[in-house]
């Protein structure tokens, strides 16, 4: 029998889940399976190649020689299986082309809505696939082909590796709290412990800015946190209470903008960073990505970013 064969998508799914988080219980968490079950997976799928493909230490997971080399082609073979259910769904759906673009919760509360108005009003391109999601997940499955492009914050140089980032604008996090909060009225970030804190999550692109600016600020422990990427939590749970909400301000532009919340004044610019349009570098553009990106420069000149 020929090494390798009996491999089947669930192998590659976990490998590739592992190899991203870098941690066999967030890919179980990730992949909402038992971390026992994904590790019986990933030595199903190391018995398979004859090889080890990830070493494991106190600081989490890591690839192996072998295992660099498997991630690349374990990531394309689940790409071109994407692609052929795509064609044959758009095929019994009667439809000619999809476009599947990835869009950071913050982007696609604020500029990623009006980019799609401008894309529709053409009446030539693609239908639009839109999905939210963490940035390193948007960024992986962008590498693997699952996105045709992902809008949102510019990755860590080894999440980059093969996408090209266009930078589109910048934006800073801001500390959202509901009107009349006790805060409002003297934003010492130095009584951010005494109140419940929305904090991002590690998947979460801004969560290494947000404990910078932390930091900066002398604020250690905060024992009412809870971590969240849940917007629609963040959104209900803040107007109800006397939380703060720390989160990238295209999330809750159009609420401080009518009033449901407010920003408390503090320096946020620790924070600031560029938000763009990433694709994969080695791939020619096609006529609809051309048009969706040229429809996110329009949106982005008209809320007047930069």
């Amino acid at each position: 029998m020929r090494v390798g064969s009996g491999i089947k998508l669930r192998h590659l799914q976990a490998f590739l889940e592992i190899a991203r988080l870098r941690s066999l219980t967030e890919a179980a968490n990730s992949l909402n399976v038992t971390q026992p079950a994904i590790s019986k997976t990933l030595k199903e799928l190391e018995t398979l190649l004859g090889v080890g493909l990830m070493e494991r230490g106190r600081a989490g997971v890591a690839l192996t020689a072998e295992g660099e080399i498997f991630r690349h082609y374990a990531g394309l073979s689940v790409a071109a299986l994407g692609e052929g259910i795509d064609g044959i769904e758009q095929v019994r759906m009667g439809s000619d082309r999809l476009l599947r673009v990835g869009a950071l919760p913050s982007v696609a509360a604020s500029i990623v809505p009006i980019a799609a108005g401008h894309y529709l009003e053409r009446g030539r391109g693609a239908t639009l696939d839109i999905v939210t999601g963490p940035n390193g997940l948007l960024l992986d499955q962008l590498r693997t082909g699952a996105l045709h492009v992902v809008i949102g914050r510019l990755g860590q140089p080894d999440a980059m590796t093969g996408l090209s980032f266009q930078q589109l604008y910048s934006e800073q996090v801001v500390l959202a709290v509901r009107p009349g909060h006790p805060l409002l009225g003297d934003p010492d970030l130095a009584r951010l412990p005494a109140f419940p804190v929305l904090y991002p999550n590690r998947a979460a692109a801004i969560r290494p800015l947000v404990e910078r600016l932390m930091v900066a600020n002398g604020i250690g422990r905060l024992p009412k946190r809870i971590e969240t990427v849940s917007n629609a939590f963040g959104r209900s749970f803040t107007r109800a209470t006397d939380a703060v909400w720390i989160i990238s301000n295209g999330v809750v532009a159009n609420d401080l903008a009518e009033g449901q919340l407010a920003a408390l004044a503090v320096d946020t610019r620790l924070t600031l960073g560029p938000v763009g349009i990433s694709t994969r570098a080695a791939e020619t553009h096609t006529p609809d990505l051309l048009l969706f990106m040229s429809a996110m420069r329009e949106a982005v000149a008209q809320r007047g970013l930069s």
